[in-house]
């Protein structure tokens, strides 16, 4: 049967599935979802994917699935059936799935895909408590191996079981890469037996809140009691729970940089050979030395130890040793780093950072893993099979692959998540803004780039000013929806209307699941400007269209019956206004939120 992709509008209002599969065939009627249904599984290996499943339709729908294992199709009718058959022609994590009235079957290669036919079979599943699924085939496979999030665990702890909620989030949109960010200068977070300090002195720092890098260093005599570690019998099991689930979790060791907490626990780490403390947030960069010293075997003897026990917790193939941010500056006044360079011919730190990444590819090669970094690592010159985690923007990953080396594109102007989503006025305070619609243009395949270089992307929360898993999961959600679509669907297939529909119907499920997300999407966008007279100007905007645009300029909050903005004009400052209100409407109700902002910062936003 021949297959085709239907992506408009009508297609959506029937089939809501984020990310959007590569080709679907709609059929006639609806399977019907009851308490008769059974579940049957063909292969032992599917024995948890069954229960899995059933658990999922049960939170889902109320309903209690029995579960039978069968060797095919028994003909038998109300049956969901889950079936490896090695004869399916998809990649690896592909998958057919057909549905009609009287049963559901899911076939694919390996386990893997069968996971994922069954993700897009929960997603049929009507949010709003209908049992009916309309009957359709779908042959779906991903366009990238590497679909990836990473958490930042190191300025915020973030507990075993928040971790795992989160990868129950994420395999729902077919993501299959966990990257922890485990150390850092305000953590340390993975227990290294042979290391004890590593957690009882570097897992913890002296409480503070507020904005980050305004806070008050540590004061003497104050007791470091904000933070947390993971056992490695903890990390064992965090690993077992998210293979199930066909994730694999990237361990980030951050060095030689970013190290000021496992200096803290061992401070003959460093070049200057100072006492220092977990940083909790404020100014210290070129001021306390947070670079471990790459010119004494000490340093690479201590690495070894901890990589050892590293790789020994986390089975998947990549360690990521981070690479990023190295300040320099104690590595020019340490005679152990001159010698160094001296005795190897290096014309600068930049090159002794080379140096230093080589020496632990060589060290992981030897544990059985390959070395990853962020594209500070191709500074230098980059080890010889290390693969580039691009975040600089695209180019890192450009100069990379021109190398011949694999890349993981994840540039901060298209997959930072902890960047705004909405109007800084009334979102958590950061430095930089990501709305969605532009996540949903990242394209990780630069123009005139060999795409076999390229692994996929990931998108990247850094914590700084994220302290509770809620507020990771407002930032995280609805921008990761766009990220799963980007590195599993075509890209020929992206319709903004269309992803935005399906991206309703998804926030539906996540409120039903008690999961923090952000409406930041529906908001109206204020851009301030000047006029040649240098006047303040202001003009309106959407991220969606069919929104309508009220504003007060006189202290009043706006509703239906304020001010109406005409898409294009640009709004004058009436005589001693000083507060800019704005809201949005759709089909006659409030959608956005109201944003206020005084005039003064209005006019501070001009660059």
């Amino acid at each position: 049967m021949l297959l085709i992709c239907i992506c408009d509008l009508v297609f959506s209002q029937t089939i809501n599935i984020i990310p959007m599969p590569k080709k679907v065939e709609m059929g006639k009627g609806f399977f019907t979802m009851n308490d008769n249904i059974a579940i049957y599984y063909n292969d032992p290996q599917l024995e948890f994917l069954a229960g899995y499943t059933s658990a999922t339709i049960k939170s889902l729908n109320n309903l209690n699935l029995a579960i039978k294992q069968a060797d095919g199709v028994q003909h038998n009718s109300q049956v969901i059936y889950l079936l490896i058959d090695k004869k399916v022609k998809t990649a690896k994590e592909g998958y057919l799935l057909s549905v009609n009235p009287a049963a559901i079957t899911i076939r694919a290669a390996t386990s893997q895909g069968m996971f994922y036919g069954v993700q897009s079979l929960l997603q049929l599943i009507p949010v709003d408590g209908d049992r009916k699924i309309p009957a359709l085939e779908i042959a779906d496979e991903p366009r990238f191996s590497w679909r990836g999030l990473m958490l930042d665990v190191s300025r915020h702890f973030f507990t075993i079981a928040e971790v795992k909620r989160l990868i129950d989030q994420m395999v729902f949109y077919k993501f299959n890469i966990l990257h922890l960010h485990l150390t850092d200068d305000q953590g340390w977070r993975l227990e290294i037996k042979k290391l004890p300090n590593l957690t009882k002195v570097g897992a913890w720092r002296v409480p503070r809140t507020g904005l980050w890098w305004d806070r008050d260093c540590p004061q003497d005599g104050e007791e470091a009691t904000y933070g947390g570690f993971y056992t490695q019998e903890e990390i064992k099991d965090l690993v077992k729970y998210a293979a199930k689930r066909n994730v694999n979790i990237l361990p980030e060791i951050d060095i030689p940089g970013h190290s000021l907490a496992a200096i803290a626990a061992y401070p003959w780490l460093s070049s200057s050979k100072n006492t220092f403390k977990v940083n909790p947030g404020c100014k210290f960069y070129g001021i306390d030395d947070n670079t471990l010293c790459a010119g004494k075997e000490s340093t690479f003897e201590f690495l070894n130890t901890v990589l050892t026990e590293v790789a020994e917790l986390f089975p998947f193939e990549y360690i990521h040793i981070g690479g990023d941010e190295c300040y320099k500056g104690f590595w020019k006044k340490c005679e152990d780093c001159q010698k160094v360079m001296n005795d190897n011919g290096l014309k600068d730190e930049k090159e002794l950072q080379s140096y230093f990444v080589k020496r632990l590819e060589k060290l992981l090669q030897g544990k059985g893993k390959k070395l990853m970094g962020w594209d500070e690592i191709l500074e230098g010159g980059l080890a010889p099979n290390a693969t580039v985690m691009s975040w600089r923007g695209m180019e890192g990953g450009i100069a990379a692959t021109k190398a011949n080396h694999h890349v993981v594109m994840s540039p901060n102007d298209f997959a930072y998540l902890d960047l705004y989503q909405g109007d800084p006025a009334i979102e958590p305070p950061t430095y930089s803004l990501l709305r969605l619609n532009k996540v949903y243009d990242f394209e990780p395949v630069p123009a005139g780039v060999d795409s076999a270089f390229i692994l996929g992307g990931q998108g990247n929360l850094w914590t700084e000013s994220v302290p509770t898993f809620r507020q990771a999961e407002y930032m995280f959600w609805p921008r990761s929806f766009a990220l799963a679509e980007i590195l599993w669907s075509p890209r020929s297939y992206r319709n903004w209307p269309d992803f935005i529909s399906r991206t309703e119907v998804h926030l539906q499920r996540l409120l039903r699941a008690d999961i923090n997300y952000s409406r930041s999407f529906f908001d109206a966008i204020v851009t301030p400007t000047k006029d040649r007279s240098g006047n303040l100007l202001i003009q309106l905007s959407t991220e969606i269209e069919e929104l309508t645009i009220y504003y007060t300029f006189d202290n009043t909050y706006p509703d239906h019956h304020s001010m109406l903005y005409i898409k294009g004009e640009k709004l004058s400052i009436p005589k001693d206004a000083d507060t800019f209100r704005v809201i949005t409407y759709r089909e006659g109700k409030p959608i956005g939120r109201i944003i206020t902002i005084p005039v003064v910062d209005l006019a501070k936003r001009i660059k």
